[in-house]
């Protein structure tokens, strides 16, 4: 059973920027795709970006494209999610997911990842 431990997040000002840290608990980490969503009372939760088990491919929602970079570090079996330009919309609690055998037309749906983090929160205030 894979643990997911989020750690970062916190209270930014609009403009400023985050990092978001995801660690597994097993080495089997480095084989899963691994996805960031976020949730809001009003949106629900959504895909915010999922990269490959190499790190080789990416995928960012339209709305955080160019703003928000995914990244790994399989040595040490972590996920990051660099978030600059923060806007008040990207107000929410995020989270950490991962999966392996995701094709290509899942990544962005969260019924395909079986394992989460707890979701850590970030509040961007104009």
């Amino acid at each position: 059973q894979v643990q997911l431990a989020q750690s970062g997040g916190g209270l930014v000002q609009s403009g400023g920027a985050l990092r978001l840290s995801c660690t597994a608990s097993e080495l089997t980490f480095s084989r899963a795709t691994t996805g960031w969503f976020r949730q809001t009372p009003g949106r629900g939760r959504e895909f915010v970006a999922a990269i490959r088990a190499s790190g080789s491919h990416t995928y960012y929602a339209d709305s955080v494209k160019g703003r928000f970079t995914i990244s790994r570090d399989n040595a040490k079996n972590t996920v990051y999610l660099q978030m600059n330009s923060l806007q008040p919309d990207d107000t929410a609690v995020y989270y950490c997911a991962a999966g392996t055998g995701l094709i290509l037309s899942s990544i962005r749906r969260e019924e395909q990842y079986p394992y989460w983090g707890q979701g850590t929160q970030v509040t961007v205030s104009s």
